[in-house]
């Protein structure tokens, strides 16, 4: 299909996240800030993990996929949200509005089966240790990896192709601050019923299965940390465990919220706030939650910060 003949709008208008003129300048700044955060976290974080070969373990290796991933997928939504607070109008391509959303649902579908081989690897590592290193061989964490990524590519492939189909032509003004598949429904001329299934199947697919197996997986870690016999150990695994659970829990709560209900025009509007948390503010959330906490990331950026800090006084 040409999608130059699927729509007969040339360009789309972003409304964004409000109309409220007292509240554009305070939302730029405070989003500004969040963005900045996300990209120095997860690039920081991302760069830790190459130069300190302590953290070329699994979990670091996914950690830094999940970085990469935070990295882009904000870069993707948050630059162009920005804009709709500075400009009357932030006007995008039909092929620029596919093609975010192309992306949108790369980056946020690799995310949900990321932290799902994250819940895994866990899961091995705390309940079953004996085995870690075979279970969790470096074959079987780059199956993982490369596995997250071809689901993350056969579902946004099938949710573009489905909203490619669509005559868009009932007005041209996107009632979000990017290119999702539910507000696009809304200026389709053509029969919708078939897309609203499609995202139900596939998007269901997408939060309930890694939803299921993150949680059992750290079913079983509580089981252990319970049974475990120094308080100290249980109580640092299990501080550890509560603030991946909280992260998680943000990230597909948000996410079925917006997708796994009926669509109308105050639920677009109660999704807008929603998509906030699993576009903008987990991407900022994820490196603090498993960096600040974490000790052996600690101890990497001293050893980073003081390598840096002796070049540059060899170079004096």
């Amino acid at each position: 299909m040409n999608p130059a003949n699927s729509s007969l709008v040339n360009e789309l208008i972003l409304m964004g996240l409000t109309d409220q003129n007292d509240l554009q300048v305070p939302l730029f700044f405070l989003f500004l800030m969040i963005y900045m955060v996300t990209a120095f976290g997860n690039i920081g974080l991302i760069i830790l993990i190459v130069l300190n070969s302590h953290l070329h373990t699994p979990m670091y290796f996914f950690l830094m996929n999940l970085s990469f991933i935070d990295l882009c997928y904000s870069s993707v939504i948050t630059p162009k949200m920005l804009m709709n607070f500075i400009l009357r109008k932030n006007v995008i391509s039909y092929m620029g509005c596919m093609t975010q959303f192309y992306f949108f649902c790369f980056f946020v579908i690799s995310e949900c089966y990321v932290l799902t081989s994250m819940a895994y690897d866990r899961y091995v590592a705390v309940y079953n240790p004996l085995l870690y290193n075979i279970a969790m061989s470096p074959k079987v964490c780059s199956y993982l990896i490369i596995g997250s990524y071809l689901m993350a590519f056969s579902s946004a492939m099938i949710h573009t192709g489905f909203i490619l189909r669509l005559t868009l032509c009932g007005g041209n003004i996107i009632n979000h601050y990017f290119c999702d598949a539910i507000p696009l429904l809304q200026l389709s001329c053509t029969e919708t019923h078939i897309n609203q299934l499609e995202i139900f199947i596939v998007t269901g697919k997408d939060i309930i299965l890694p939803s299921l197996v993150i949680f059992i997986s750290y079913g079983f870690i509580v089981s252990s940390i319970l049974h475990m016999r120094s308080t100290e150990g249980r109580s640092k695994v299990f501080s550890t465990c509560s603030s991946h659970i909280i992260a998680i829990s943000m990230f597909f709560g948000s996410g079925a919220f917006m997708y796994l209900k009926p669509s109308s025009a105050k639920s677009i509007d109660e999704g807008k706030i929603s998509s906030v948390f699993y576009t903008i503010v987990v991407p900022m959330m994820n490196p603090l939650t498993y960096s600040l906490r974490n000790k052996d990331v600690k101890v990497a950026l001293r050893k980073t910060l003081s390598r840096r800090k002796l070049f540059n006084t060899n170079l004096l």
